[in-house]
């Protein structure tokens, strides 16, 4: 007899962390005797959603079903609003509070969540929720909470057939067979799931776009994207569009798509003019141009600023902005040119274009100047660039980081990128303060990352990926949050409280970006990975394509001279101190050494080792350290359910069976190279 199946949205993976688990302690029965009534002062479509967020987590995390009330705020319970002038809070904390930010505070012996907007009322809703179900004694709560920037954003590159380039985790929740998906369901779950982290905008279609994704901003698909719309509303979020930048010609019959054409900003303005016919309070466009065979300004002999602002000005009286990706190369160069280097072309575009783009364009930069590689310097248009809005773009999908098969906590490498140091404006001036409007003044600024979630019933593929959404979501509202405190968050809202649950599962998490460099690329040289669909150890599998993405190993040495005495003079596009330290062998950090540098096998590091025995020790260490992952996780049986248990495990199955390959695919090659044996006598192929 076939057994029913399951409801995914009742599996506890599905849930991520906002399953609301039980509480039954001291502090439970103190905050019982708190919420029991909810005073709610302002109703809305977004107060709604806090109100019905607040009952669905004291059901699970207290087990009570409060009353709701809506009126005055001298009740002694639980009470949120955003009539700020009539809660009575201290001019002082309101003004300090920013539109999106919330106060949480103890009040007439309740407690009160307020902010100046809607949105910030839900955003204290989450974080008191959150403080709750980490076990915080309401003694703790009061703060004050602002978003570190205006832009925190999710970018998609779901395709209209269901499929997502780069998905690690099923199929579009969004789009299947060239059409919408009728359910709505997981689309609410997943604005759900956004909002609770404070994310506020979402492209819902690839940067790539195809011929049925160009229609999305046509009269008959309009209807459906406003439905999209409608949703992600409700939880305070925008939805943003991917455009075709040739969309004059493929649909609207124009003969060209040149940006100073006035038939072409004419059919801009009027296309502009119906979408937010649909959708008034759309955020913008999302443009990939001149990249990757896609269209651009390029063909018409335009410059990216000529093209951005185009469409800038059409979108201009409704309030939309253009996000203008920055990440332009070529990629039909000749591997035998090796002065041509990947890791300058997105400097030498818009370096020059500095302060020439309109106030609603922003340039998205990827944090490195190749693409997403498991370690690569900070890009040095962060700092380049002081008069454009900019917004820094990670990749929350594991393309070159294990693609969910490997758990790869991402936090840590996000956080280098942050603090970086750029010296553009001397101390201080990080990424993460430029990308929030401290050092330059920028009208639009932040952050957006590549999604990482599918219709698999627990959204990211592995589990533990889920992490890395929920991370992304926590540090792009604070960038100041360490690793070592959103990884502790996830695990006890995801899981459990209980200390060993939490200690064993953070150092997985903490330990695993490492790891996996481990037994992969070595010193920032990238890459090695099978080419296209980017799993798996190819140490050639790029060194001579058109992707000018080199190692450059022969039996000597391996690495790209990047130097400006004798090398593609990358190192000096950055400021001092930075330019100086990347170009000194002896000063560039190690870690970016093969980055910088081209670096004999017999060189020593500065640990004593040879590079070649670096090599060697890194790549057995990473097995070793992927295998006591497994470890760690087995002694968590009987501590976690057995679905989210097992997929877990079979997971880091996978990873050390794919790690052992990395290094025996690696350590064989440079063996093959350079003919220099292992010193510790491990077993080379």
């Amino acid at each position: 007899m076939n057994q029913p199946q399951k409801d995914p949205k009742r599996e506890k993976a599905y849930d991520c962390w906002l399953a609301y688990r039980r509480l039954e302690d001291s502090v439970a029965n103190r905050y019982q005797a708190i919420c029991s009534e909810i005073v709610v002062m302002g109703q809305s479509a977004i107060m709604d959603m806090a109100v019905e967020e607040l009952k669905r987590g004291l059901g699970g995390i207290l087990g009570i079903e409060p009353r709701i009330l809506y009126g005055s705020a001298d009740v002694r319970a639980l009470a949120l609003g955003m009539d700020i002038e009539c809660l009575a809070i201290p001019v002082k904390e309101v003004e300090a509070l920013s539109h999106d930010g919330f106060i949480i505070m103890g009040q007439n012996g309740g407690i009160l969540i307020a902010g100046k907007s809607e949105r910030g009322v839900l955003y204290g809703t989450f974080s008191f929720l959150r403080s709750m179900q980490t076990g915080m004694s309401p003694d703790t709560l009061n703060r004050i909470e602002n978003p570190a920037a205006g832009i925190r954003m999710i970018n998609h590159w779901d395709n209209m057939d269901g499929s997502i380039e780069r998905g690690y985790a099923g199929n579009s929740i969004f789009f299947r067979d060239n059409q919408f998906i009728s359910d709505k369901d997981s689309v609410r779950d997943y604005a759900r799931l956004l909002a609770s982290v404070g994310i506020n905008g979402v492209s819902i279609n690839n940067v790539n776009v195809h011929d049925q994704e160009t229609r999305l901003i046509t009269r008959e698909l309009l209807p459906e994207v406003a439905l999209l719309a409608d949703i992600f509303r409700s939880y305070g979020i925008r939805l943003y569009l991917s455009i075709n930048y040739s969309s004059p010609i493929d649909l609207g019959g124009l003969s060209t798509a040149d940006p100073l054409d006035g038939t072409v900003q004419d059919w801009w303005c009027q296309k502009a003019s119906e979408v937010y016919s649909f959708i008034p309070d759309l955020g913008g466009f999302l443009v990939k141009a001149d990249s990757e065979f896609r269209p651009g300004p390029f063909t018409y002999g335009r410059t990216h600023a000529e093209g951005a602002n185009m469409l800038a000005k059409a979108l201009e009286p409704f309030g939309g902005i253009v996000i203008w990706r920055c990440f332009v190369y070529n990629c039909q160069q000749d591997w035998r040119d090796r002065a041509t280097d990947r890791a300058n072309a997105a400097y030498d575009h818009f370096m020059p274009l500095d302060g020439e783009f309109k106030d609603n364009v922003v340039l998205q930069i990827k944090n490195g100047p190749m693409d997403f590689q498991v370690r690569e310097p900070v890009s040095p248009l962060f700092g380049g660039l002081k008069k454009t809005n900019q917004i820094l773009e990670l990749q929350i999908t594991q393309e070159y980081t294990g693609q969910q098969r490997h758990v790869c906590f991402l936090i840590p490498q996000w956080k280098e990128v942050l603090d970086f140091e750029t010296w553009c404006d001397g101390p201080g001036s990080t990424v993460k303060n430029l990308v929030c409007g401290k050092v330059y003044p920028q009208k639009h600024c932040g952050f957006a990352a590549v999604s990482n979630i599918g219709d698999n019933a627990n959204w990211t593929g592995h589990i533990l990926a889920q992490a890395n959404l929920y991370g992304y979501g926590r540090l792009v509202w604070n960038p100041d949050l360490s690793s070592e405190t959103i990884a502790d968050e996830w695990v006890r809202l995801t899981f459990s409280n209980d200390p060993e649950v939490i200690e064993t599962i953070s150092k997985i998490l903490l330990k695993s970006w490492e790891t996996y460099e481990h037994y992969t690329s070595p010193l920032g040289i990238g890459w090695m990975v099978n080419p296209n669909h980017h799993y798996g150890p190819s140490v050639d599998g790029y060194e001579y394509s058109a992707w000018g993405t080199y190692h450059r190993a022969d039996w000597l040495g391996i690495g790209v001279d990047r130097t400006v005495a004798t090398g593609t003079g990358f190192a000096g596009r950055y400021h001092k101190p930075n330019a100086e330290m990347f170009e000194d062998m002896n000063k560039c950090p190690e870690e970016l050494l093969l980055f910088f540098h081209r670096v004999e096998y017999k060189h020593r590091l500065k640990s004593g080792k040879t590079l070649i025995q670096h090599i060697y020790d890194t790549h057995f260490e990473g097995v070793e350290e992927a295998e006591k992952f497994r470890t760690r996780w087995l002694s968590l049986k009987g501590k976690i359910d057995k679905e989210r248990f097992d997929a877990v495990l079979e997971r880091l199955e996978i990873q050390i069976r794919d790690a052992r390959e990395w290094r025996d695919v690696v350590n064989s090659y440079f063996y093959r190279k350079s003919g220099i044996p292992d010193e510790k006598g491990r077993r080379i192929y």
